[in-house]
């Protein structure tokens, strides 16, 4: 791994500004897990967790893990809406709202809004966001963004430690885009859709692969990929610090949790589902990129 990785096994993290060591795979919990599979997660264990006051199937499990165990858990939560951040005082109702719910004093992750191209990210708001900070309501701000010029951009320079981006086999352009641009101040990286909204899970006709290098990986022989090779890929990077993942039932999570010990794609596994995804692309686009 480069230097970027220091103090990172595959498996755990000490997720950077945060000073938590956790899991490298976090649970978005709002795609159809039971609270009781939420719990189950903790018991595997889990410890990173993307939040929202919506994710009610999430919220009595992380109360009582943060009161246990608050060292063992990250929460990066969301304030404001899923689009735009409008205003600063938006900023501060989402916090305070997100500690009343959760019972704690401070939110380890602050995101804030679904930063654009056109998104405002104002003077207002960011003096807001970094007094909730300085009042010890917040650990870190960061941003879930899907412009990744921009996001480049304010992770060379702004106040924000910690990044939520859309990375996986068939959308890799954050290695050109985001990464180079992390060695100045080293913010946190958390990616999502690992397995391009299940693209990558299904068979997509026209698409011919050489043989898979690596011999079976969970029962069967790509393509098309198995959620745990997605996930691989993306815990391979050294730049990716938490991948989320989305499970709908128990037996998803679990099989996602098994990427875990299987360990790094080697370099033969991670070209071939680097190959596969930008056929995947080439074949099939999303009506947004």
């Amino acid at each position: 791994m480069s230097e970027l990785a220091t103090g990172t096994s595959f498996t755990h993290i000490e997720f950077p500004h945060v000073g938590k060591r956790v899991l490298r795979l976090g649970l978005a919990g709002n795609y159809g897990l039971q609270t009781s599979d939420i719990q189950h997660a903790a018991d595997q264990g889990v410890g990173f967790w993307l939040w929202s006051p919506h994710f009610k199937k999430t919220t009595p499990v992380l109360k009582q893990l943060l009161r246990r165990e608050p060292e063992r858990h990250v929460v990066a939560a969301y304030t404001g809406t899923w689009g735009t951040l409008v205003t600063a005082g938006q900023a501060r109702r989402g916090a305070e709202k997100a500690l009343r719910i959760l019972g704690v004093d401070q939110i380890d992750i602050l995101l804030v809004g679904w930063l654009g191209r056109v998104s405002r990210l104002t003077p207002a708001i960011q003096d807001e966001l970094m007094r909730l900070k300085e009042e010890g309501k917040a650990r870190v701000i960061g941003t879930s963004i899907h412009d990744r010029i921009r996001a480049g951009k304010l992770a060379s320079d702004s106040i924000l430690d910690a990044f939520m981006i859309r990375y996986n086999a068939k959308h890799p352009g954050a290695e050109q885009d985001i990464f180079p641009h992390l060695e100045q101040r080293r913010p946190g990286i958390i990616a999502y859709t690992a397995t391009s909204w299940r693209q990558l899970l299904r068979p997509i006709k026209g698409i011919a692969m050489p043989a898979w290098p690596g011999g079976a990986s969970g029962g069967e022989t790509p393509p098309p990929l198995t959620g745990p090779l997605c996930y691989r890929y993306c815990l391979t990077s050294p730049h990716v610090n938490v991948v989320l993942t989305g499970p709908k039932t128990r037996d998803q999570l679990d099989q996602n949790l098994a990427a875990l010990e299987a360990g790094p794609l080697s370099a033969d596994e991670e070209a071939w589902v680097r190959e596969y995804g930008r056929r995947v692309k080439a074949k099939k686009r999303l009506p947004f990129v």
